[in-house]
């Protein structure tokens, strides 16, 4: 099995749609736009290296008045959402190996940060999830995975979900790491670099595949309930041929939606497995909802606002295309997008008119914004973790 990166990914875009003359090239220039108001930053603080140029999911987490952080070395961190101050911080790094040329120095953090059971999960590419007590910090398990994680964990039913590289889904017990359950997916030979994190809800686990498929799993047991078909694989290259479901599927009423890369957004009616509706769409972004709306950034940076009852496009957005941008948070009337670049965009989310913009960390914006009671919880890839204020 392959995996190919967002970098790798880009290049091989610009490949199929031909490169034009240096001459002729034009250098990605943002849309000039007066700010209807300054993004206040609250508090800013920094974590280690943070995951530098590497591929690392590690979203903050945020549990009542504390923000969890981890940097890919092994840092993770517990601070004062009101004012950054560190409550807690230890470091998960074990010296696998005496030889002064190996990494095995880092822990290569790569999927996290999951809160629950009173416990902060975090997994790694060295094949390993560990478990930190929430309040201290203090190691309370590590267990050896067969592959690497490099999504969020879940919680629920009493266990916790962890999806691997390797094509396996592990339930694993939040106090012990014991395995109670494993579900093996088919995997093409070429995929995208990343996995969906699992969903869990009434007794079911919903998990986005490799194949293109949302597949819903009794969280009890690990039987497949259903397979529902979010993309068909199409063309004559492998990379034609990727249909990934690397989102978390998003639950809302009946309904999971998941969205696929060279494939389709989709709402899938949760009992059934039956698609309700599915409209042309290609991700692999996190989506984001709020009562009525999808909001999705596709796989060139457009950015796009669905009825969530039928899948009809209320707006658009084209003037980030090419920035690579990160999923979309919903922030009040808002929605915050970060970029490659290290750029904040705020874009009003009931027209999709860019409102204001802020220049953060040059070493770039790689997961979602995350919202917690007013502020925003902002990580760039040099481990500087900001808090904003939700405007009004």
């Amino acid at each position: 099995m392959r995996k190919i990166t967002t970098a790798t990914l880009a290049l091989c875009m610009a490949t199929l749609m031909g490169c034009s003359s240096s001459d002729d090239e034009e250098e990605l220039v943002l849309p000039e736009i007066a700010n209807q108001f300054e993004t206040d930053v609250v508090w800013q603080e920094s974590i280690g290296s943070g995951v530098e140029h590497y591929f690392s999911r590690l979203s903050p987490a945020v549990y009542k008045e504390t923000v969890y952080v981890a940097s890919r070395e092994g840092q993770v961190e517990a601070l004062s959402l009101a004012n950054g101050d560190t409550q807690w911080e230890t470091d998960v790094r074990q010296n696998l190996s005496f030889w002064p040329w190996s990494d095995n120095d880092s822990a290569k953090l790569s999927g996290g940060i999951l809160q629950a059971y009173g416990k902060i999960y975090l997994g790694s590419e060295h094949g390993y999830v560990i478990a930190l007590d929430r309040e201290t910090g203090k190691e309370v398990w590590r267990k050896k995975v067969p592959g690497e994680s490099l999504s969020k964990p879940a919680a629920g039913d009493g266990l916790i979900f962890v999806n691997l590289a390797s094509g396996k889904l592990l339930a694993l017990h939040p106090d012990t790491g014991e395995e109670r359950w494993s579900f093996e997916q088919e995997v093409p030979p070429l995929t995208l670099r990343g996995q969906s994190s699992p969903t869990v809800a009434n007794g079911g686990v919903l998990l986005g595949l490799e194949t293109g498929k949302l597949s819903v799993l009794i969280s009890e047991s690990g039987y497949s309930a259903w397979s529902a078909e979010i993309a068909v694989p199409k063309g004559a290259s492998e990379f034609e041929r990727l249909v990934d479901v690397d989102t978390q599927p998003i639950i809302s009423g009946p309904f999971a939606y998941a969205i696929a890369y060279n494939g389709n957004l989709s709402a899938v009616d949760i009992r059934s497995g039956n698609v309700v509706w599915k409209r042309e769409y290609s991700s692999y972004r996190e989506i984001s909802m709020d009562l009525q709306t999808i909001y999705v950034v596709d796989s060139n940076g457009v950015v796009y606002a669905l009825d969530k009852d039928s899948g009809i496009e209320r707006w658009s957005q084209p003037a980030l295309r090419g920035w690579y941008l990160t999923g979309p948070a919903v922030a009040g009337n808002y929605l915050a997008l970060g970029d490659q670049e290290g750029n904040l965009h705020w874009l009003n989310k009931d027209t999709g008119e860019l409102v204001s913009r802020e220049d953060f960390d040059s070493s770039g914006f790689f997961v979602e914004p995350v919202v917690a009671d007013d502020k925003l919880i902002l990580y760039t890839r040099d481990g500087e973790v900001s808090a904003v204020k939700i405007p009004n």
